[in-house]
């Protein structure tokens, strides 16, 4: 039987946004935070946005 995936924030550096998708796809939340910080560089918004999108669409643990 499948076990069902379920998207959801995991204690992290700062809202858990990362690590949580790095359960869901099975990752490291390393790989994230690191694809974060390069959308980042380019003046802010291309990695700020979507993070914070994230922290807000995305449930915290139960």
């Amino acid at each position: 039987m499948a076990q069902e995936r379920t998207l959801r924030r995991q204690n992290g550096i700062i809202a858990g946004v990362c690590g949580g998708l790095g359960a869901f796809f099975g990752i490291r939340p390393f790989w994230f935070r690191l694809l974060f910080v390069i959308l980042f560089l380019p003046g802010g918004a291309p990695g700020v946005l979507p993070y914070i999108i994230l922290w807000i669409v995305i449930p915290g643990r139960r």
